[in-house]
This record gives C-alpha cells, structure tokens and sequence, in this order.
C-alpha cells in the first residue's frame, strides 16, 4: 500500500519539518532536485511558473538544468514571488538563465519538453486570465509535460478544475495526495511518480493507496477438506417487470462465484422466472412473490430465503415500486449476515432515511455513485465534488455503514479506516458495471467477512477485469459481460501477487 494524503495533512507535516530544522528554502531545493532527477532532460526546456513556492520548484529545476549544460528558459504567468521563491529566482538571474513574463499564450515551438510549475496543491477555484492562456498552450504544444507536485489547474484534493495541464509526467512532493487519484485525474495526470524531500508523514493521517499484493489476508489460501458450504451461500435479490435484466441479473450470479462463494442464488419475483431462468448456469434460483412483476413483502417467507445467506446484495434492477421499502428495513432490522445495498436499493435507502441504518442487525456495506451518494447522505453535491474522501469518511462513521463510492478512483472507509482503489477503464462506463461489482462483493462476502480491506479487493478486482476486458475489446465497444469474464484473470494476478508465505 502507499500512503496519500490531503492538501492540509501535507500542509503540516511541511510546517513540522520546518519547525523541527529544515528551512523552507531547503525544502524547496530538494523538490526542484527531485523533479530534475525524475526525468531524461534533453532541452531546450520552457519552464513555465506562477507565483508561489511551486514556481520555486521551477527556478530550482533551471539552475539543476544549467549545472547539467541543458538550454533552459523561464516563462513567468506574473513578476511575483514567494519570499524562497524569489532568492531561487535571482539566483537564476545570475546564472544567467533568460527569463520572460507571459503577455499572453506562449510559443513553445522551438522547445523540447515543457515544466509545468503554475500552481501547487493548494490551488482553488478555476484558472484564469493568463494563467489559462498558458495552460490552454501547453496542451497545445503536444510536447512532454512534466508538472511539478501536481498538474497545474487541479484541485489538490478533489482532482478536478478545467482548464488543467495535461502531462506526461506528474511528479509528486513529499506524498501523494488525493487529488492524484480522484475526478480528473486519470486524463490528466500521465504517469505518477513521488519523490521524497525529507518531510515525515504520519501513518495515522493517511489515506491508503492499494495495491495488488495488499490482499493476501483477504483471498486466504484455500484446503482441500473443504466443500461449497465452507465458502458460504450468498443470494442476489432484484428484479422486476419493468427491469428484468435477465443477463444482468445472470452476470451477478456468476460475478459472485468468480470472486470465491460456495453458492449463489439469484431472488427474483416470480413473474421473471421465464426471463432469468435460462441464463443460469451454475447458480440457484429463489422465486419470491410479486404484484404486477414487483415484489411483495412477505416477511417469514424472507427469513427463511435469506437465513443461511452469509451475503445478500440488494437493489439491482429492483425498481422503485411494490414494497421495497417494507423489504429493506426488514432485512435491516432482521438480516444477521452483510448486506449489500447498491443501485434501486440505495434509492429506498433514501426514502427510508439515514437513521434506518442504525440498528442494522449485520454489517451494510454501500456502493453508490456520486449521485446516489447524494441522496442518501443528503450532502450537497458541491461538497462531495470538493471533498469525496472527507464526505465519505464522515458518512461511514455516522451510520457505522462500510461506504464504497464508485468514481474514477474508488473510496473505501468504515469512517476510521480508508482505501483508495485506483483500477478501472473508461470501457467500463456501461450498463451493469456497477452490478457487477455487486457480484464480486457478494462472492468475497460469502466466504470473508466485511472490512474496507475486503471491499476494497472486491473494487480492484472489478477494475482490473474492466482494464483486462478493455484490452480484449476496446473502450466503445465494451459490455459488462466482458469483465465478468474476466474475473478469474484478475483473481488469479492478486492470487500470484500474495507474498509466498501466505500462500
């Protein structure tokens, strides 16, 4: 795993190394070392800088580049410097680095490769004025882009901000931070690397960045001595008339005996048996009533369908009719194993309230995108843009739900405890991407019991089939059945990535 933080975590762990002895102006040469070191500079080399200590990065990175023999020239947005900044930049003047202040869109057509080193981590809001000008040229320029901490235009936390420098490299400072991962990041940020610059980070303040040899306490070797029942009975309950999604609904079932259960039983209303039932292989199916091809709250029929499920996902293609809600604070109330809750399950979940999660009788673990995520928690959508992480953290630990928000970069957290998953493909933006994932939690669940370490392979292991999948098919023409099959590829490389002696 490695360790991401946000902008105000990196804030002060820059503020305690400098009190504990390292100057600021220390740190700033050991950044723009770093950066010289990350990349095979061949020049001539336009370093493009605002006003704050990232355009220090950049002075520092001139004089490494003139010390190398490498032509270099500095571009300025603004004549206005950081108190560091500015002793970096005279020094550039009197190496005789040539320098020039932007009056509007530059001309890189006699350059090499382009430093970006506009904004920091700490940039809000929305680039404007010359500062856009010049950004809107360097993606122009369809030169190599090396952005110093993070792209110039992006938000530090959140990921997100138009117009942002597109680059070939990304080098972060210190850490990396959330807005490395989340919203745009991934058609922005090229390849990641970090350099260290000596500036402590706590473990305690991190987020967790995972990767596939993290989950070796969750896909647990397996005996011989064992049979179906040993890695549990996990049922799938959706459905209705007008949602039939009988392949779908079929791919959940199989997505969850890729990911490891014993048994897997799709719960339908009865009226979709001659829809589903010829798309069922190796699963078991559980007819439940219904009233108009929704179904119908019948309560001890619902325990006993459900009492030996170690795992039920709920909510797929299940509509927003019938007794939906009566069926899900049931299984809230009365359910001992985990629930799944994903798609129309989560939109009862909204109608029943926040409060309906606090006396759950097992564990709950949510799945929603960014919109659904909105309903339930009843945050307003700006502030889950400018903070996923921090509105995913504090809804978990107000309802003691497990939360897994679906995005670009995948959030897992139990409100003390996060993950972040960053697999999947733009191939995987199709109907039943997320049921799928629903499958493989279900399957994991049958036989794991739920912790964000547990959720959190069940993302990866959906994203890494998507990109398998992708790389089978194409981005357009992609279908979840795809990566459904290519769940046992994907298994089998967190499988391989196991250290040998959990194996």
């Amino acid at each position: 795993m490695k360790p991401v933080v946000s902008t105000a975590v990196m804030r002060s762990c820059d503020a305690a190394a400098i009190a504990a002895g390292t100057p600021a102006r220390e740190l700033m040469r050991r950044a723009g070392e770093g950066i010289y070191r990350s990349y095979p500079w061949r020049g001539p080399t336009a370093i493009v800088c605002g006003t704050g200590n990232n355009a220090g990065d950049g002075y520092v990175l001139a004089l490494c580049l003139r010390r190398a023999g490498i032509r270099c020239r500095l571009l300025l947005t603004e004549e206005r410097f950081s108190s560091d900044g500015r002793f970096y930049f005279e020094e550039c003047l009197r190496q005789g680095i040539p320098w020039s202040l932007c009056a509007g869109a530059p001309d890189f057509s006699g350059d090499a490769e382009i430093a970006d080193c506009i904004f920091g981590t700490g940039f809000h809001g929305r680039a404007e004025g010359i500062a856009a000008e010049v950004i809107a040229a360097v993606n122009r320029s369809g030169l190599p882009v090396i952005s110093a901490d993070i792209n110039s235009g992006l938000n530090g936390d959140s990921g997100l901000g138009s117009p942002a420098v597109r680059a070939t490299l990304t080098v972060s400072v210190g850490a990396r931070k959330t807005g490395h991962f989340l919203g745009a990041a991934k058609d922005t940020i090229g390849r990641l690397q970090t350099i260290d610059v000596g500036i402590p980070v706590p473990p305690g303040e991190c987020f967790w960045l995972t990767e596939a040899g993290d989950f070796h306490t969750v896909l647990r070797p397996r005996s011989q001595l064992s049979h179906k029942g040993t890695y549990g009975y996990v049922g799938i309950l959706g459905g209705c008339a007008e949602y039939a999604g009988a392949v779908k609904l079929a791919n959940l079932s199989c997505a969850a005996l890729r990911s490891g259960c014993g048994v897997a039983t799709l719960m339908v209303p009865r009226s979709l048996q001659a829809a589903v039932a010829p798309y069922l292989l190796e699963s078991t199916l559980t007819l439940l009533p219904d009233r108009d091809g929704h179904m119908r709250y019948e309560p001890d029929l619902l325990d006993a369908c459900t009492g030996r499920l170690r795992a039920l996902a709920v909510g797929m293609g299940w509509g927003r009719a019938g007794d939906n809600r009566a069926i899900l604070a049931h299984l809230l109330a009365h359910y001992a194993g985990t629930l799944v809750i994903d798609a129309d399950g989560l939109n009862t979940l909204a109608e029943l309230g926040p409060d309906a999660l606090r006396p759950a009788a097992g564990r709950v673990l949510l799945t929603p995108h960014c919109r659904e995520f909105e309903r339930i928690s009843g945050y307003p959508p700006e502030q889950i843009a400018a903070d996923p992480v921090g509105s995913a953290r504090n809804y978990a630990a107000r309802t003691g739900a497990c939360l897994l928000l679906k995005g670009p970069c995948t959030v897992v957290t139990d409100g003390q405890t996060t993950y972040l998953v960053d697999r999947g493909c733009a191939g995987m933006a199709t109907a039943g991407s997320g049921d799928v994932l629903s499958g493989i939690l279900a399957g994991l669940l049958g036989w794991v019991p739920l912790s964000p370490l547990t959720a959190a392979c069940g993302a990866y292991i959906n994203g890494l089939a998507g990109e398998l999948a992708e790389r089978e098919s194409n981005p357009v023409s992609m279908t979840s059945s795809d990566t459904v099959r290519q769940i046992p590829a994907a298994v089998g490389q967190l499988l391989g990535s196991a250290p040998e002696s959990s194996m």
